[in-house]
């Protein structure tokens, strides 16, 4: 089996105590465990560069989901570029960053008393005292309203957006509903931010008109493919569904087997959705299908290394392999956005099925 035991002795998550109680109840999971001495964490103060790492400036790197959303409304068959587009993506770009570091920083402060738990992430500046929490839940809201500030500059759509990204960041993370803690819930909300990012780049390009929801909808499930592996491989290395549930809550309802099911559900329904626009919008689109399922099967293979990249997405980079099929597939697309290849429609044309009445 490609998911087998480990060794408890080879697994670090099995080095943190387990007579904490069973979570479930309101209060944050791991909140009541910091008395625990194998818990504590230095004692630290308050630092600016604390509070810059809580931004999690490095993640701004997942702003290139952004570029499709540009790419597909600049490719619409008009051989005119809006005039400033270049401002536009720049400033919104920045928008964009400054809205996702907001939500990471509200992140960082709420997942404190269950990162303690976590024997990487009790190392992260809240939890270890680098950062001063009322100053923190200043910088959220600054951040915002810089993020929301930059978006009015583009234009109303996009700021509209932006917010709403901001906004599916509190549902994420907030009570009552802090999503992040129910099952399935926690990967449906997370990766709404994939098309919402589509639709701040589709907006950044000038276009008025709503994106296809075909295109959404697929990015949003790919999103989910994505961030449900993740949740696999976390869950397959801590090896152990009572140390998983008190780092995650929604650990304790998952298992390896619901997880595979669930990654199997988004792949099929992002391939779905992309087929509607691909025969609807753009047929030359079809050609790039096998490099898209190439990509997939790379990213799920690394699910089951110990310590995949895929719990960390911001390292993936160093995956050579995902890489080259990475950029192969998106220079494939990008050149199938703008080439016709009227041949398709001849191989493609519908025949004298008729499957629905006018």
């Amino acid at each position: 089996m490609c998911h087998r035991r480990r060794p408890a002795s080879s697994n670090r998550w099995h080095r943190l105590p387990h007579d904490q109680d069973s979570p479930g109840d309101d209060d944050d999971v791991g909140a009541d465990m910091t008395a625990s001495p194998d818990l504590a964490t230095p004692a630290a103060r308050p630092t600016i560069r604390g509070h810059i790492a809580i931004m999690r400036i490095d993640h701004w790197v997942k702003q290139v989901f952004v570029l499709p959303g540009i790419l597909a409304a600049l490719s619409d068959g008009t051989s005119d570029i809006p005039s400033g587009v270049v401002v536009r993506v720049v400033v919104g770009m920045a928008s964009v960053c400054l809205i996702c570091s907001s939500n990471y920083v509200i992140n960082e402060v709420l997942d404190a008393p269950s990162d303690r738990v976590h024997p990487v992430k009790r190392h992260r500046p809240v939890p270890s005292g680098k950062v001063n929490v009322k100053l923190a839940y200043v910088q959220w809201i600054a951040l915002m309203v810089a993020g929301a500030g930059l978006g009015m500059l583009v234009n109303r759509p996009f700021v509209i957006t932006v917010v709403v990204l901001w906004v599916m960041g509190c549902v994420y993370n907030i009570r009552p509903v802090r999503s992040k803690d129910l099952p399935y819930l926690d990967v449906l909300s997370e990766s709404i931010n994939n098309p919402l990012r589509m639709l701040a780049g589709w907006y950044m390009a000038g276009t008025v008109a709503f994106a296809p929801t075909s295109l959404l909808v697929s990015y949003w499930m790919i999103g989910c493919y994505f961030m449900a592996i993740k949740r696999y491989a976390e869950y397959r290395d801590i090896d152990d569904p009572a140390v998983a549930a008190a780092y995650r809550k929604s650990f304790s309802y998952y298992s390896l087997e619901r997880l595979l099911v669930s990654i199997i559900f988004y792949a099929s329904a992002a391939m779905l959705f992309l087929g509607a626009f691909i025969m609807r919008y753009r047929l030359e689109l079809i050609l790039a299908f096998p490099l898209i399922a190439l990509v997939m099967a790379v990213y799920l293979s690394l699910a089951f290394e110990p310590e995949s990249a895929v719990i960390n997405p911001e390292k993936l980079y160093r995956e050579r392999t995902l890489m080259v099929a990475v950029v192969v597939c998106a220079a494939v697309t990008a050149v199938l956005m703008f080439v016709d290849i009227t041949a398709l429609d001849t191989i493609f044309k519908p025949t004298g099925l008729k499957l629905r009445t006018a």
